[in-house]
């Protein structure tokens, strides 16, 4: 499912060639909030010749400390390679923009020409793309060629802000003679939905140089998967397309089908876990036996396919010399199906190539009705879509309200079907006995699936739904830690912004199950695992969190019960000393 997609972005992040003109700070977790701090930093920067690349990722830096180091930049004319990802762990979402502005403003000082900008693992949101939407737009990009913003929580309204500057640098550039060539796109689990991927897809058609688009995991459907594969087939050197873990069905496949009959070079699809369905996986066997002579990987994994779909695909690939691997997992083959697809392969001398089938959902019972409700529910989705793009008022991610309610009506058609086949356990059965599997198994609409099955009228339920969520969080597997954060956020967002939600209440349930709290009700406390507080930590940075439940939340975190969990403890109450209101 989406594992393969998150090992394949990690391999092209880690592609980094640099090697000379490199000054790296790389990974010493260290924490600089001002400008004495990063002294030493400043001074050797200022005294490398030829600086061309500099490394911060893996460490924390205030508005202050970034200042400082963005003075030190601001006579670099021969940098080019920023890789700044994952650099303001624990800051305030606030501090972000004046320092990615003071960053971004040094750069353009300097005279600056970029190949290579990654702030990936940044969780700026909207905001930090304003940060750095100057530099987008400056002189300084005319020359990029990678642009790396993975995990960023940029939304729709993030989205549109990247958009607009990479179509104003592009024109900017090509009005000197010297247009924008952007080669590599990474912009995963950002929540993009349509609005953005729509948006992101005319630049990227503007241009037309793109050889790597990696958007998994961004809630795009078939309006914006439509409108990403009309931009495609405007760039034929396109190697690699990663859209896995969005939601095509047949009408965004059949399109994507379409854009890849244009595309010669490409080597790597990844439409995992993208409900292709048969139909469109149909289509897009037919786009691979027309062209695709250098097809290296095809991945079609957990997409509703059915046998006789799954056997054209693997015909597809006949004669493709240069195909390392086809991924049909977890479709609807069954067991004579799955036995078909390996004869086909092992047939074509390319038995070794066919991924495993272990995770196979079985053959659905009645294929032609379930294309046919699937056809009318998509129908209904995008008449919903229209009235929503209709009542939107351009709000930025504040209007994923309207996006959520669209999904929640095709949601519940799928459920109450009784011919559908069922993808994944459901909300209720992982409330009951949470495991990281079943979380990662309700795929892109967990968090709509738990907006459904949790009652956030009631403080106490909420609370309860937040803990089980929680104690599967893991901070080292960052597909389960996104699931967590992005499942939680939409419970407790949805819970604070109804006028009626008993704030209190829902933090002394919480204290209360925690076995930090008395209460006269006869609860029994839960086992504290560290996922519950580092949860909290990310909760209380959220805009959507009172402040006013701050002091509540830090009396109690020297109470015995927390003793377990001493460095998810000390990192919440450090934090919380930080968001606490000034009196």
């Amino acid at each position: 499912m989406a594992t393969d997609a998150v090992a394949q972005l990690a391999d092209s992040l880690a592609k980094t060639l640099v090697t000379e003109g490199e000054l790296s700070y790389k990974g010493q977790g260290r924490k600089f909030d001002n400008a004495q701090s990063v002294e030493e930093m400043v001074k050797e920067i200022q005294e490398f010749k030829g600086l061309k690349a500099l490394r911060l990722e893996g460490n924390t830096y205030g508005v202050e400390a970034a200042q400082a180091i963005a003075k030190a930049l601001e006579t670099k004319s021969e940098f080019k390679y920023c890789y700044w990802s994952d650099m303001f762990t624990g800051r305030l979402r606030s501090e972000i923009p004046p320092a990615l502005n003071s960053l971004g403003a040094a750069l353009m000082t300097a005279g600056a020409r970029l190949t290579v900008l990654d702030l990936s693992d940044n969780a700026f949101g909207p905001d930090g793309v304003k940060g750095i939407e100057k530099l987008l737009k400056s002189t300084a990009c005319h020359t990029l060629q990678e642009l790396r913003l993975n995990n960023c929580g940029m939304g729709i309204g993030g989205g549109k802000i990247l958009a607009a500057a990479l179509t104003e640098c592009y024109k900017q550039s090509s009005a000197q003679g010297t247009p924008l060539g952007l080669k590599v796109f990474i912009a995963g689990r950002n929540r993009l939905e349509n609005d953005g991927a729509t948006a992101l897809a005319q630049a990227f058609q503007l241009m037309g140089s793109l050889e790597e688009v990696h958007v998994p995991q961004n809630g795009i459907n078939h309006p914006g998967v439509t409108a990403l594969a009309t931009a495609m087939q405007h760039n034929p050197q396109l190697r690699v397309l990663n859209l896995n873990d969005n939601t095509f069905t047949k009408k965004g496949a059949i399109a994507m089908a379409q854009a890849l009959k244009h595309l010669r070079s490409i080597q790597v699809i990844n439409f995992g876990d993208c409900l292709v369905r048969s139909e469109g996986a149909i289509a897009i066997a037919e786009a691979v036996t027309e062209g695709l002579p250098i097809l290296k990987e095809l991945n079609l994994s957990f997409g509703e396919i059915t046998g006789e779909a799954a056997l054209l695909v693997a015909q597809s690939v006949e004669g493709k010399a240069t195909l390392e691997k086809l991924d049909l997992n977890g479709n609807c083959l069954g067991e004579e199906g799955c036995d078909d697809l390996r004869e086909v392969m092992d047939g074509l001398n390319m038995g070794d190539l066919l991924g495993s089938l272990s995770d196979d959902e079985g053959e659905p019972e009645e294929d032609d009705d379930d294309e046919e409700e699937d056809e009318d529910e998509e129908d209904e989705d995008e008449e919903e879509g229209d009235e929503d793009d209709e009542e939107e008022d351009d709000e930025d991610e504040e209007d994923d309200e309207d996006d959520v309610e669209e999904e929640e009506d095709s949601s519940v058609n799928q459920v109450s079907s009784p011919l559908s086949v069922p993808r994944s356990p459901d909300a209720a059965s992982f409330l009951c006995f949470p495991s990281p599997d079943k979380l990662l198994k309700l795929g892109t609409k967990r968090a709509l699936l738990f907006e459904q099955q949790v009652d956030v009228a009631d403080a106490g339920k909420t609370a309860e739904a937040f803990l089980k969520i929680s104690s599967v969080y893991n901070e080292e597997d960052e597909q389960v830690k996104s699931a967590v954060l992005d499942s939680i956020d939409a419970i407790l967002r949805k819970a604070f912004a109804s006028p009626s939600f008993q704030g209190y209440n829902f933090v002394s349930s919480l204290l209360v199950m925690l076995g930090l709290l008395k209460s006269e009700d006869k609860v029994k406390p839960v086992h504290v695992v560290p996922g519950h507080l580092q949860a909290l930590e990310y909760v209380v940075r959220q805009d959507y969190f009172p402040q006013d439940h701050i002091a509540v939340l830090e009396a109690f975190m020297h109470v015995q019960a927390l003793e377990s969990c001493s460095s998810a403890r000390n990192i919440l109450k450090s934090t919380l000393e930080q968001v606490r209101p000034e009196n």
